[in-house]
């Protein structure tokens, strides 16, 4: 696998660029924000580890402007910042994972293991119909009925995750660990306040929400008229 390391720290690129090397992947390594993201844009990785206080550019801001290209590729966020409130900014950013500093080699190698192990896009559904409701993973983009929609990244993953369980309710633990990445509850309103935001850029314009909200359960997507 093909894996761009985007980190300014010499020892730690080190560490890092040697043990997946040992572990059979082919490694590029960056030291700047601006590097990162030209060479995320110009190439095709397979992951990408990203320093979140990157020269430059930022690491955060690095991925928000992959995700706005419509690149998919894995990324984990190394930080030396490891607060809920930091985690939740890397997360929104469009991170899958996020690991802080400093780490043992072996817990980056198990995360990126599992990252690779997710089924490539090809091998998995693209295009979501629900309703009046059409959901585009390729093009990132949403419409409802003939109007397009223009979604954050974790209001279109929030989206996402209700439009592939059509009819079946999803609860809010279930969204924060596919949109966030969370195997815990971090206390936060994260997942109502953007539903919240997600919910009134798909209604503007119709008479009818096809999200019902079941209380102290969760939510499900409806086919609508």
């Amino acid at each position: 696998m093909h894996i761009l390391l985007a980190e300014d720290d010499a020892e730690t690129a080190a560490l890092v660029e040697r043990g997946l090397a040992d572990a059979g992947h082919k490694v590029t390594h960056v030291a700047d924000g601006d590097a990162a993201h030209r060479a995320g844009d110009a190439a095709d990785f397979d992951l990408a580890v990203v320093d979140r206080m990157l020269p430059g550019v930022d690491g955060l801001e690095v991925v928000r402007r992959w995700r706005a290209a419509g690149i998919r590729m894995p990324v984990i966020m190394l930080t030396a910042l490891g607060s809920i409130g930091d985690r939740v900014a890397g997360l929104e950013a469009g991170a899958d994972d996020y690991l802080v500093k400093p780490f043992a080699f072996a817990e980056l190698s198990a995360r990126v293991g599992a990252l690779l192990r997710r089924p490539p896009l090809a091998e998995a559904p693209t295009r979501f119909h629900v309703g009046d409701v059409t959901l585009d993973l390729l093009r990132r983009e949403v419409r409802r009925g003939a109007r397009e929609i223009r979604l954050q990244p974790r209001e279109f993953g929030i989206l996402e995750q209700l439009m592939r369980n059509a009819g079946r309710i999803v609860t809010r633990a279930m969204l924060l660990e596919a949109v966030w990445g969370f195997h815990f509850d971090p206390q936060t309103n994260i997942v109502e306040s953007h539903l919240s935001r997600m919910r009134g850029k798909l209604n503007e314009g119709f008479d009818s929400d096809p999200i019902e909200t079941l209380r102290g359960v969760g939510y499900r997507m409806r086919g609508g008229d």
